[in-house]
């Protein structure tokens, strides 16, 4: 068995939001639609990352998705970059966390940070990134067997494993955990950030609205029951870092088990809770702004992959 690593970090954010972030907003349905795949209107996009589409052949119609280049991106031709994935929240889209993209530039243009690919899909409102029972949203399949496809043909990543790293926040971070429980072959590094991790295969559940109620579907479809299914891979190639806020308890509980299922199966990860924090994914970037990539690039670095940092 591998040596356990557990990381604890407790810390207070105190940043407070622009103003404009403080006012109440009626949160958007988290209904999955047939028309929810592609952002309309797209708003201003921070700099360097664009919009985009591809043509779903799961699903037969377009996806969104923004990607953040970095700025060496144009000049140098020959250089291939690592990328992140990054997975937006329930009832949200592909626009909806490009501000990790500004942390990122922000980074990078100050020489902290090595230059990196982002990409941020369209995940639909409320698909966990899982396919649903009756094929109507193919989240998982769009992910795995087209956008990641897609964006190693169309962009120069490092295709592979070693160079591909994915997150994110709310159904993002349990999104990201579910594709890197079962396909952890494909990822460098997982960051869950405040995801629910559930075991969806519990009968006591039963029936589940979007998986359905076969049982062999379901047990395909749980994190937990992936993590020990796919040990191996995860420990030999998979660094796994989590979060949550203290004042966050629909997901802390979760959260809670997933980390102490990876510590009983003696898998090494990071994890830490910031006290205080609600279910804000700005306030917990901004509170550890000039470390919030350390740990995707100490994968990297740990796999060897080349590091490009701009000149100052």
């Amino acid at each position: 068995m591998s040596r356990l690593f557990i990381v604890f970090l407790f810390f207070t954010v105190c940043s407070a939001l622009p103003a404009q972030q403080t006012k109440s907003r009626a949160k958007p349905s988290q209904a999955n639609t047939d028309d929810m795949w592609v952002a309309s209107p797209v708003s201003e996009l921070p700099p360097n990352v664009t919009h985009h589409t591809l043509r779903s052949t799961s699903m037969q119609h377009e996806v969104g998705y923004c990607i953040y280049l970095p700025p060496g991106y144009a000049k140098d031709t020959g250089r291939r970059y690592p990328v992140i994935y990054h997975l937006h929240g329930a009832g949200g889209n592909e626009v909806r966390s490009v501000y990790s993209a500004s942390v990122l530039h922000e980074g990078i243009v100050a020489g902290r940070l090595p230059e990196i690919i982002m990409v941020f899909p369209n995940g639909g409102r409320s698909t966990m990134y899982q396919d649903s029972a009756d094929g109507r949203f193919m989240a998982e399949t769009m992910m795995i067997k087209e956008l990641i496809p897609h964006i190693d043909a169309a962009y120069r990543t490092i295709a592979e494993r070693k160079a591909r790293c994915i997150e994110g926040f709310s159904m993002g971070g349990r999104g990201s955990t579910n594709l890197a429980m079962k396909f952890p072959q494909m990822f460098a590094s997982l960051f869950n950030q405040s995801g629910n991790v559930y075991h969806v295969s519990d009968a006591s559940n039963l029936p589940n609205p979007y998986l359905g109620d076969d049982p062999e579907r379901l047990r395909a479809n749980d994190a937990f029951l992936n993590l020990a299914k796919n040990l191996p891979d995860i420990k030999a190639g998979l660094r796994i870092q989590v979060a949550c806020g203290t004042a966050d308890p629909d997901h802390l509980v979760t959260v809670r088990q997933y980390h102490q299922a990876l510590t009983q199966a003696g898998v090494q990860h990071s994890y830490f809770e910031v006290e205080g924090l609600d279910h804000n994914q700005k306030k917990m970037i901004d509170g550890r702004k000039s470390t919030w990539f350390d740990f995707h690039i100490e994968s990297l670095k740990l796999n060897q992959v080349p590091l490009h940092y701009l000149q100052p």
